[in-house]
């Protein structure tokens, strides 16, 4: 009963892998259910790449796939929405207009600079930077409701490492206190183990504050790019969660939530 709820096709600016191929993918994998969560990122600080997919050419392929592969694998129509302060307005316009199963909140830039490049990360400390993102990304949520969990919220950290025992638990805790109450959930991403993170995103510790700050809505997801990478690691992550206390991976069926106990996943 494997889930994978963060996946990427040729309809994202970043993959040049066809849907089919990760379908196909997911099925020898058995797994029973999979979201497509194509990016979109208005005003991206990379002009050689745009996150703008083709939404009708992307709902015509998810129609056409669930219904080619129709009681062998569920398949969601989902999308990754990446949050900057200034395109709030238009990332909410875009929800209310088209429909989704499922929706991730990201932020892929920072203070209008790139994480990936780098940009983000020039005349300041690694603190600083981790301080920022966090701010910027608890702005977002204070002023954006439209998605069903956050992703990899500790993205920062792949692309500048901490000379500190700062954990940023704090400003952590903060945007917990406000998801929460809202019923807003977080995904687990298991990508940070291909990027040499040595773990999922968020990280054990802040899935630990997490539970103690009341959160259960858990999605898992593999950020696959290749077909071969989905459902990464996901046993042993799925283990880490129960050891923490987690009993639940959550499903989306137009952005309502179903709950599968993590018992009879692994």
């Amino acid at each position: 009963m494997l889930f994978d709820y963060h996946m990427h096709s040729n309809f994202s600016g970043d993959c040049s892998t066809p849907m089919e191929h990760t379908i196909q993918s997911a099925i020898r994998k058995g797994l029973k259910e999979i979201c497509f969560t194509e990016h979109v990122d208005y005003d991206y600080p990379d002009p050689t790449i745009q996150f703008k997919p083709d939404l009708a050419g992307y709902d015509k392929e998810i129609k056409a796939m669930q219904a080619k592969y129709e009681g062998e694998i569920s398949i969601k129509k989902g999308i990754e929405i990446g949050v900057q302060p200034h395109v709030l307005d238009r990332c909410e316009k875009l929800v209310l207009e088209e429909n989704f199963d499922f929706i991730i909140c990201s932020m892929h830039a920072t203070d209008r600079k790139n994480l990936h490049h780098g940009e983000f990360f020039h005349n300041r400390s690694a603190e600083a930077a981790y301080q920022l993102y966090y701010e910027e990304l608890l702005h977002c949520v204070q002023n954006y409701d439209q998605y069903s969990i956050l992703g990899h919220l500790d993205l920062v950290k792949r692309y500048k490492k901490l000379n500190s025992n700062e954990n940023f638990h704090e400003i952590i805790r903060e945007i917990f206190q406000t998801i929460i109450p809202k019923g807003k959930g977080i995904e687990v991403n298991t990508s940070g183990f291909a990027y040499g993170l040595g773990s999922a995103m968020p990280s054990a510790d802040i899935l630990t504050l997490y539970k103690e700050c009341g959160g259960e809505i858990l999605t898992i997801g593999s950020d696959a790019h290749e077909a071969e990478h989905v459902a990464h690691r996901f046993k042993e992550t799925l283990q880490l969660l129960e050891s923490i206390g987690f009993e639940y991976i959550t499903t989306f069926t137009n952005k309502e939530p179903t709950f599968h106990p993590i018992k009879q996943i692994i």
